[in-house]
């Protein structure tokens, strides 16, 4: 069977974004303090992750960033956790008691990337590193670790487009885009623009309110009164868990189009061997986590991040932050075994329980 999977190289390229001050010139503080430091493994790492909707939080990153700060320290560090619930306010006050609670390094995935600038400042001012998670928070952030956002976006386009073949112009799309306020959001919107546009027309575009499947749901609803069942030949989603909103909104009006997504949620892998998502962006956790352990724990002892970021990112704050870009594979029926199934993510009776088993079996998964 041929594969629809292709695995896509995160380069060693930075993200160009308008920047003011410099990592050298803005991260001083920081760094200095942490050097004065030079700590031991007795340290103790503040985890800030941004909510509990998104099935990856809980199941792999605060795991995985715990285990490889366990691993990296001998046993002796420790993590402190606090989950925003998508609350960009109540993270502010989650960072002001890391600071208050003197934790030797933050790791922050933030709710809002502009909200939590003067958060990262405050920390920074009070000689604590801050390891950027996933989203690039504005700020004197030391560390950022992510995906190549912007080829995210090209991945679910060109998937939409082979999904959609000589019928990409023959109706309306509908892009059901993630939160304004997360900058990678921003950067999967313009990746798949770059793919989409000229070769697809856009019916109806939404900035989805905190990534919330009940909001893409709704937005779904509208798209289909607003251009008529059907003229809708295709959805592009940004996420898995908005997927699975728009899907419900499809079914109920009696459309099925190729539906795109991202996380490799296992419900969302579920609707792929069952035929009612196309495909979703796998991106491997592990390797993410790790980066963002390593990282944190060389700011905390002191250590220069060398050996760890290979790349520089800029953000509309800081030029050349050390960074780690990990690579993503498009994920379809075709490479499930070889993806998530092979790194252990999940087992073939996660995936195939009673309700998908027939699926499977059509799709090769015994």
């Amino acid at each position: 069977m041929r594969r629809a999977a292709f695995a896509v190289a995160a380069g060693a390229m930075a993200v160009s974004l308008a920047a003011c001050g410099s990592a050298k010139e803005s991260g001083g503080g920081a760094a200095k303090s942490a050097d004065s430091k030079k700590k031991g493994d007795a340290i103790t790492v503040g985890l800030l992750l941004p909510e509990n909707q998104t099935a990856r939080y809980e199941k792999f990153d605060r795991p995985l960033i715990e285990k490889k700060v366990s691993e990296l320290t001998n046993g002796k560090g420790k993590v402190v956790y606090a989950n925003a619930k998508q609350d960009a306010t109540l993270q502010s006050q989650q960072v002001d008691t890391m600071i208050t609670n003197k934790v030797d390094v933050l790791v922050v995935d933030a709710v809002d990337a502009a909200a939590i600038k003067n958060s990262v400042q405050k920390a920074h001012d009070a000689g604590i590193p801050v390891v950027a998670y996933d989203r690039l928070a504005q700020g004197p952030i030391d560390a950022y670790t992510s995906f190549d956002n912007v080829t995210v976006g090209k991945t679910q386009g060109e998937a939409l487009l082979k999904a959609l073949g000589a019928k990409a112009k023959s109706g309306k799309i509908v892009m059901m885009n993630g939160s304004s306020t997360d900058p990678n959001a921003a950067q999967f919107k313009a990746g798949a623009h770059q793919v989409l546009d000229g070769k697809v027309n856009v019916g109806k575009e939404y900035d989805t309110k905190e990534w919330k499947p009940e909001n893409a749901n709704s937005n779904m609803e509208g798209a289909i009164s607003a251009l008529g069942k059907k003229n809708i030949i295709g959805v592009y989603s940004a996420n898995d868990g908005m997927a699975g909103g728009i899907i419900t909104a499809l079914k109920q009006a009696g459309i099925n189009v190729p539906v795109t997504g991202q996380d490799a949620e296992l419900a969302g892998v579920q609707r792929i061997v069952a035929g009612e998502q196309f495909m979703s962006v796998y991106k491997p956790y592990a390797p993410e986590a790790a980066a963002a352990a390593e990282m944190a724990v060389s700011l905390a002892q002191g250590k220069s991040l060398d050996s760890v970021a290979k790349d520089k990112v800029d953000s509309p704050t800081t030029k050349g932050v050390p960074s780690v870009l990990v690579a993503v594979t498009s994920l379809t029926k075709d490479n499930i075994k070889d993806t998530v199934i092979k790194d252990g993510v999940y087992t073939l009776a996660d995936i195939c329980t009673a309700q998908y088993k027939a699926a499977c079996d059509k799709a090769g998964l015994k």
